[in-house]
């Protein structure tokens, strides 16, 4: 179906009706989760994709947008909230946002009108980032933005530190929101794909300054544009927070990002994971372990992982069942460690799509996430307040005094054995728990008391599945 068409005018008809998603998201108050500006909670359900990749590249020129809109479809349909996306991406075909320097390619324009609109209609929002930074460094030489292509930067090493080229960035931002930004179809800026001192020639003061100049910039446009600004982050590669700590003041405090990101990779677990247990092991511990980095309240998720080093290196595509499994291990392990939403794949097969037993494993978690008030979930790593008793596998879980999220995920040697759980530092009160099979979804629910010390007494039956749990005090003692 092409837009020029009549077909295609009713598709644009089709895209002209209200919006699903006008409020916008921000920050809850006082909790590390996110909500709409009504105080519905919301969480970025999602992956990452690409507008040179199969389920977004027909939009281009509007070569067959049909095929576009029912992936979209397929989207709501499934549970997903967010896509993450780069405003271009050169890996094989040249898509750049400005053809030169200053100067924004009609086509690309088109498309990104195009995508904020499905976002609109089917109720998808965007977590964009301005550049497509591997590749750009992989191809600086043919970059708009290379001084040998007339652009401003000499060295892509001087990219934060140059006038001339942080104005130029500065310049992309603001096109961005004064084109899109309106849109509550965005749900938040990606200030930089992984950010590293490298951009800096090592300077970790430049690249904080940085970051404090391009967010000053665009909060101050949108403020100015559209009376509110929608919330920053930075992601940045997990293995370079242990090569350069410096980055941790940037990523997870910086006084003017409002969430933290990071890109879930550790070698021989995420990277080239061998059975599916030890990533979501990985996830769990990298999680916990970036939550206590953030000042109190902020918002911490994963927008990106997966196997990057089996698929880019080994160019290994992993079998569905065990890709599916190791997905939904994952995205189970990122939320019930403390993590907002279930983080974001990178596809790492070919061809970069996800398959079926992924956008299952997301609809699954959508219909656990509204058992639990994110918006007053003040969780912590339940630590020493949590006893498993005679379970053989993973259990992680984050809780406050009044809510509690674990998922179990038992080893081939529990088998359909159960097991016991103990959390103690509840709020006296009756207490309803949710017991949903991360693979069916299938819920089973009851009320239990907790004595008069905050303990809570509760019997799992795995069956040989992973399990989450979802405890929510229903009725606390007078």
């Amino acid at each position: 179906m092409k837009f020029g068409t009549a077909a295609g005018h009713a598709a644009m008809k089709r895209l002209a009706v209200p919006s699903p998603v006008q409020e916008w998201i921000r920050c809850a108050d006082g909790a590390p989760y996110f909500e709409t500006e009504t105080g519905r909670s919301w969480a970025p359900v999602g992956y990452n994709d690409a507008i040179t990749w199969p389920t977004l590249a027909p939009l281009y020129r509007r070569k067959d947008p049909a095929v576009v809109e029912q992936h979209f479809a397929r989207l709501r349909d499934h549970g997903v909230t967010c896509v993450r996306l780069m405003l271009d991406y050169n890996q094989v075909r040249s898509r750049h946002l400005e053809t030169r320097c200053g100067e924004f390619s009609r086509a690309m324009v088109q498309m990104w009108d195009d995508l904020i609109a499905l976002g609109e209609v089917y109720g998808i929002r965007f977590l964009l980032t301005p550049f497509d930074t591997f590749w750009m460094a992989r191809r600086w030489r043919t970059h708009p933005y290379a001084r040998a292509n007339g652009g401003p930067s000499a060295k892509i090493e001087q990219m934060f530190t140059c006038p001339d080229t942080r104005a130029a960035i500065k310049n992309r931002l603001a096109f961005a929101t004064r084109r899109w930004g309106h849109s509550g179809a965005i749900f938040a800026w990606d200030l930089w794909n992984e950010i590293d001192l490298n951009y800096a020639s090592g300077d970790a003061a430049a690249a904080h300054d940085f970051v404090s100049d391009i967010s000053a910039s665009l909060r101050n446009e949108e403020l100015r544009l559209h009376g509110r600004s929608h919330l920053q982050t930075v992601s940045v590669f997990g293995p370079a927070l242990k090569a350069r700590p410096a980055l941790d003041d940037i990523v997870f405090r910086h006084p003017s990002l409002d969430f933290a990101s990071i890109h879930l990779y550790e070698r021989s677990t995420i990277d080239n994971p061998r059975n599916t247990l030890a990533p979501a092991l990985a996830t769990a511990r990298l999680i916990a372990e970036s939550a206590l980095k953030c000042p109190p309240g902020r918002p911490l998720h994963d927008s990106e992982h997966g196997p990057i080093h089996a698929f880019k290196d080994r160019h290994i595509t992993l079998p569905d069942e065990f890709d599916s499994e190791y997905f939904r291990r994952m995205q189970w392990a990122h939320l019930a460690s403390g993590g907002a939403g279930g983080g974001m794949r990178w596809p790492n097969r070919h061809p970069h799509v996800l398959i079926q037993g992924m956008y299952d494993a997301q609809k699954v978690l959508a219909e656990f996430l509204p058992l639990i008030d994110w918006s007053s979930f003040h969780r912590q790593p339940l630590d020493a307040r949590l006893s498993v008793h005679d379970f053989d596998g993973l259990v992680t879980g984050c809780g406050d005094t009044r809510q509690a999220v674990l998922c179990l995920m038992p080893s081939r040697a529990q088998c359909g054995k159960a097991c016991a759980i103990d959390i103690s530092g509840l709020e006296p009160g009756v207490y309803s728990v949710t017991q949903a099979n991360t693979l069916t979804g299938g819920h089973e629910s009851s009320r239990l008391q907790t004595t008069q010390d905050g303990h809570l007494n509760v019997l799992v039956h795995t069956g040989g599945q992973d399990i989450a749990l979802a405890i929510v005090c229903a009725d606390p003692a007078a």
